[in-house]
């Protein structure tokens, strides 16, 4: 066994789009810098990155319902769904200067226009659908979506769907022609491929085993390489853990204060795919619902059209699991072994505040495929058991924190979580993770490199010209970056104002 000592600048753990993006940011800013990456599985995006392992929805809130709540007064709050779009609008600048550059090229291999489109049922929930999109339109990030709760209009949008609904249930839906289905393994291989190009050391097959800080500030962290079995050891001025649900044990390793008091739970999620070519052939779009009464954020009901290898799938879920895993390929001793003394007491309040997130899971570990099938008839009435397989899609890990709100609270998003030099940070959540994969990675270097953000802000500003600005308060702005950013990843031909007319 070696015991090699290595030097580099930057430090990236896990090889997902996370970390990719954050190491192409950092390339453009700083050139000169050296970055290696550790990832130990054999190649990059095969965890929660990998197209399979995720529902592959351009997150910009066009379709979502959990994004856009009702008031006990009975108005829409759109304030989550206009953050939600603007992040994804930095990161289709982002993909878009990487395309002109031609740093990465083919969009069309990661990302492909489709509508999306918001579907409910019932007097109730149709009366909620229409107020929301007369709150959206009014907004110009939301601009041509379309409402009808007339079947004949919907049997065009949404053919498969609506064959064989019985004629007396109320119905509506929204749709947007500028919803986008993405790749997120494609690209984060796409970005790793140009990384390689930079000179950036990407080693697979190594695993992070620990790290520590040193006495003259540096990390050093002990790196095993898996086909070997050599240790090496690493330091650097600045860690960043991306590694999915495996961060939060990495987290607790660095001891920083920043790290104590936060736990996570995993939660699996499973598929149904189509394996007929004729169904799949039917259906055009990504279509969520709205989730039943009692069950949390993430079990939003979707029918999605993916694209994925150049084939056309389709997807409907999730259905939730449970397995203690932190990742597809962890063990078993994870969530276990996450429990500190530091957080213990954060954990068990959370077990007693979520008896319904429990109950829910434990209702769906026990589904039946036929049970499932059930489920998909309310989009699809005339489905065929025969035709659907189940998916096991990624792991993902939802953080548990103190907050205001009180003791062993469960989050529902993408949080970063940094030392308060700088030195380290680690991305802990879930959706909507990876499509606003650019923002949160400003975020990292907002927060770790304050003292360079100044002699960076031009350089970060040619590559997201929004940067800094609110674009729901400049709807010129948003035009001329919809236009350019559809263009050049070649999701439309012509500008939006021209769609409308």
């Amino acid at each position: 066994m070696s015991n090699r000592q290595m030097k580099t600048d930057v430090i990236l753990i896990g090889a997902g789009v996370m970390s990719a993006t954050l190491g192409s940011l950092l390339k453009e800013l700083v050139p000169s810098w050296k970055i290696t990456v550790f990832e130990k599985l054999s190649s990059a995006g095969e965890e929660s990155s990998n197209e399979w392992n995720n529902a592959g929805t351009g997150h910009a809130a066009l379709c979502e319902l959990n994004y856009t709540a009702q008031k006990p007064d009975g108005s829409i709050d759109i304030s989550k769904a206009i953050s939600v779009n603007e992040q994804f609008q930095v990161s289709m600048q982002f993909w878009s200067y990487l395309v002109k550059s031609n740093l990465i090229r083919n969009p069309q291999d990661f990302i492909m226009p489709i509508p999306h489109m918001s579907l409910v049922q019932g007097e109730q929930n149709v009366a909620f659908l229409k107020k929301r999109f007369e709150a959206m339109t009014s907004n110009p990030l939301f601009q041509g979506m379309e409402f009808s709760d007339d079947p004949a209009k919907l049997k065009e949008w949404i053919p498969l769907i609506m064959k064989d609904r019985p004629a007396n249930e109320p119905v509506a839906a929204t749709r947007i022609e500028s919803g986008t289905d993405v790749n997120f393994g494609a690209l984060t291989r796409m970005l790793f491929d140009h990384l390689k190009s930079k000179n950036v050391d990407i080693k697979f097959k190594h695993q992070v085993d620990d790290l520590k800080r040193t006495s003259d500030g540096l990390w050093e962290l002990k790196v095993r390489n898996l086909d070997s079995g050599a240790v090496e050891r690493h330091t650097a001025r600045f860690v960043f853990i991306g590694g999915g649900g495996g961060s939060l044990p990495l987290l607790q390793k660095t001891g920083i204060p920043e790290g104590r008091h936060i736990g996570g739970f995993p939660i699996s999620g499973l598929f149904m795919a189509c394996n007929n070519p004729e169904v799949v052939s039917q259906h055009h779009a990504k279509v969520y619902g709205k989730a039943k009464v009692g069950a949390p954020p993430m079990s939003v009901p979707h029918l999605d059209t993916r694209f994925i290898d150049n084939k056309k799938s389709l997807l409907f879920g999730p259905f939730a699991g449970f397995s203690p895993k932190f990742l597809k390929t962890g063990s078993m001793f994870d969530l276990l072994g996450s429990v500190k003394t530091d957080n213990v007491m954060t954990m068990l309040a959370a077990g007693a505040k979520n008896l319904g997130l429990t109950k829910y899971l434990i209702q769906q570990v026990m589904l039946s495929k036929e049970q499932r099938m059930e489920e998909l008839r309310e989009f699809i009435p005339n489905a065929k058991s025969e035709d659907w397989d189940l998916l096991v899609a990624g792991q993902r890990v939802q953080v548990i924190k103190d907050t205001a709100a009180g003791k062993g609270t469960l989050q529902f998003g993408t949080e970063v979580v940094s030392a308060s030099d700088g030195s380290v940070a680690a991305l802990l959540g879930a959706s909507p993770g990876a499509s606003t994969a650019v923002s949160v990675m400003l975020e990292v270097i907002e927060k770790c490199f304050p003292q360079q953000l100044n002699a960076w802000a031009p350089k970060i500003k040619e590559m997201i010209p929004s940067y800094g600005v609110s674009l729901v308060k400049n709807p010129e702005l948003v035009e001329k970056i919809h236009t350019s950013t559809e263009r050049t990843l070649g999701l439309s031909s012509e500008p939006r104002s021209a769609k409308r007319a």
